[in-house]
């Protein structure tokens, strides 16, 4: 089961560092690459609402085994050589399916993936069953274990000959889906697209403390925990049933002794009506200020991928390799970091609570805290095929579609 990002320009997951300069100030936590910590906005650490599993123990290969996939967890100096020659397999093979090099020193606990299956786990590897992990049906077993029950007394067992060894059970748990890592792609980014805690994914998944991964890594989403089977009641103690009314309060009816108040809501109503010319004006100014033509396009050039919410966050605009990439209106810098490889991002912010962000730049001409005017070079396009800009307007934390704001 293998899930990925399609798309690689242009998405959220490119520019999603640009918080990063903001909340460095945040001693002792690890840094929110998602935009939404800007000015103290929420994290993707509470993400999660259900409690979630730990990751199953792998054998004594580090191998654990799903019905579609297979992972092994790495020691610590291990490298894909290390890993290869312990579960067999062709260490240039993993070292393609994994993007990293066959000499290259791994952390206790990372994550490599199997291109092709090894042998399963067993209890001759050091696993506590056979096979790969299967799902489990909470109902079925709870239903087997009822069916299986002796109808006699257990003393009657104890001096039954012992019961023949059976063989070890299979693994049980639900199988995570495994995500490649695409091109700007951070541990926030992920774990946001998920809804988990990125420190749960960096526990599954064997992360630095920094929380990096590199393009073509796979990681496993960690999955919620299994609820175990509820007690089954006892049949002589059926649900408790009230009369109705009892146990919650009546509301007390009106009195018939009391005349209803006189209706008086025909004779003004007209009038009511009649003036709502103010209110409307008063409602129409505090709306969302009007978009349209309030912002410059960073470059000159063609849309190359449109906005869509949740999948591409903004626009990507092609340009000419090494034109200037503008200010879409005057502000200021709060916020310059780069993309997992290295590629600047720019978050400018304007009035009414507006941001606009600008990614896959380069020679940024600009420092954090520097006022820009409308139209002002703050950095450049990259060159070849990189030669456009994924550009975002926020307000607030949530992306909104920057065509509106454009006065192309």
């Amino acid at each position: 089961m293998r899930h990925s990002l399609k798309g690689r320009r242009g998405r959220l997951a490119v520019l999603a560092g640009s918080s990063a300069v903001v909340l460095a100030g945040c001693a002792g936590q690890p840094l929110d690459f998602d935009l939404r910590g800007l000015n103290g906005g929420f994290t993707t650490a509470q993400a999660a609402t259900a409690p979630l599993a730990a990751r199953p123990v792998p054998d004594n290969r580090g191998v654990i085994s799903y019905p579609n996939y297979q992972v092994v967890v790495a020691k610590r100096g291990d490298t894909l050589v290390d890993v290869a020659t312990r579960v067999g397999a062709n260490a240039n093979a993993l070292a393609s399916y994994n993007g990293i090099a066959t000499n290259v020193p791994l952390r206790q606990g990372e994550i490599i993936a199997l291109p092709d299956r090894v042998a399963e786990p067993s209890p001759a590897t050091g696993a506590s069953g056979t096979g790969p992990i299967q799902p489990v049906d909470i109902s079925t077993l709870a239903g087997n274990a009822i069916d299986s029950a002796p109808a006699t007394p257990a003393v009657q067992t104890a001096a039954l000959p012992s019961a023949p060894a059976t063989k070890p059970k299979g693994q049980t748990g639900k199988e995570p889906v495994r995500h490649r890592v695409e091109r700007g792609e951070t541990a926030y980014t992920v774990a946001r697209l998920y809804s988990v805690p990125v420190k749960a994914l960096a526990e599954w998944n064997g992360l630095g403390s920094d929380f990096a991964i590199r393009e073509g890594q796979f990681l496993l989403i960690p999955v919620p925990q299994q609820n175990p089977p509820k007690r089954a009641t006892a049949a002589a103690s059926p649900p408790e049933t009230t009369l109705p009314g009892v146990g919650s309060p009546t509301p007390t009816p009106p009195s018939a002794a009391k005349p209803l108040p006189d209706d008086k809501t025909a004779t003004p109503a007209p009038a009511a009506t009649t003036q709502p010319s103010k209110p409307v004006a008063d409602v129409g100014q505090t709306t969302r200020p009007a978009a349209t033509g309030k912002l410059l396009p960073p470059v000159q050039g063609s849309i190359i991928r449109a906005y869509a919410k949740g999948k591409n966050e903004g626009i990507n605009i092609k340009g000419a390799p090494g034109a200037a990439v503008k200010a879409a209106d005057a502000g200021t810098v709060a916020a310059i970091t780069k993309s997992a490889e290295g590629v600047p991002i720019i978050v400018v912010r304007h009035g009414g609570n507006l941001l606009t962000v600008y990614a896959n730049v380069t020679d940024v001409s600009v420092a954090k805290g520097d006022s820009v005017s409308r139209g002002q070079s703050i950095a450049k396009l990259r060159s070849g095929n990189d030669a456009y800009v994924h550009f975002e307007v926020r307000e607030g934390f949530d992306s909104v579609d920057p065509g509106p704001f454009i006065n192309g």
